[in-house]
């Protein structure tokens, strides 16, 4: 019989163990009994201790007796703290080893599914339709270019031939303008006017005038 089973009271051999859950819970009952039990302990040993002061003048066979009921008391509490470390180390290590199983199990699976998933895959088929999308791309692109070029029906001309033609209309335009700026040869000019033109009068006679307003307005004063 396993430990689990000497401990909890499993099953012959035929008996299913308990499960790690089941096995969690029992040892977290067991820890919270022992702890109460603990409890117990250390307060009697508390009573044990004020007895034997109580008595250790007066009665001193009560005292002794007291003492040797705290020192009992005091080694089943030092098995119960022994005992409450293992279980919790056992406690401890069951639910790591739990924790570890549903994390297995869920990798499996995972696994599992990854498998199904690629069960219809084959990587020789993958490469031929990487490789057939390659192709229909580059066909695309090709189709794409033969498209954008511009279509000539027919029409092939020689660029020599109409660059010699351009150059005539050219030059042709240019003789044209400079007859344009140089006008004919035989342009008529203005006429010579038949009328004289005034004369301006001399500065002279205008100071002899002025001369003799000046005398004439002299005399006249005196």
């Amino acid at each position: 019989m396993s430990l689990f089973g000497k401990i909890f009271g499993g099953g012959g051999k035929g008996g299913k163990g308990p499960s790690p859950q089941e096995a969690i819970q029992k040892l977290r009952e067991t820890e919270e009994m022992l702890t109460k039990k603990q409890e117990f302990l250390e307060k009697k040993i508390e009573q044990e201790l004020q007895i034997a002061k109580k008595n250790g003048t007066k009665n001193k066979r009560a005292a002794l007796q007291a003492l040797k009921r705290k020192k009992r008391y005091e080694k089943q509490l030092a098995q119960i703290d022994g005992t409450l470390s293992t279980i919790e180390f056992q406690r401890e290590a069951l639910e790591n080893a739990n924790t570890n199983t549903e994390v297995l199990k869920n990798m499996g699976f995972a696994a599992k599914a990854m498998k199904s998933a690629h069960e219809n895959m084959d990587i020789d088929k993958v490469d031929d339709l990487m490789q057939d999308i390659t192709e229909q791309q580059e066909l695309a692109q090709e189709i794409s270019d033969a498209i954008s070029k511009p279509v000539v029906f027919g029409e092939e001309f020689d660029e020599d031939e109409l660059m010699a033609e351009l150059e005539e209309l050219e030059q042709e335009e240019l003789d044209k303008n400079l007859l344009e700026i140089g006008g004919p040869e035989n342009v008529p000019l203005p006429n010579v006017p038949s009328t004289s033109l005034p004369s301006k009068p001399a500065k002279k006679e205008e100071d002899e005038d002025d001369m003799e307003d000046l005398q004439r307005w002299a005399m006249e004063a005196m």
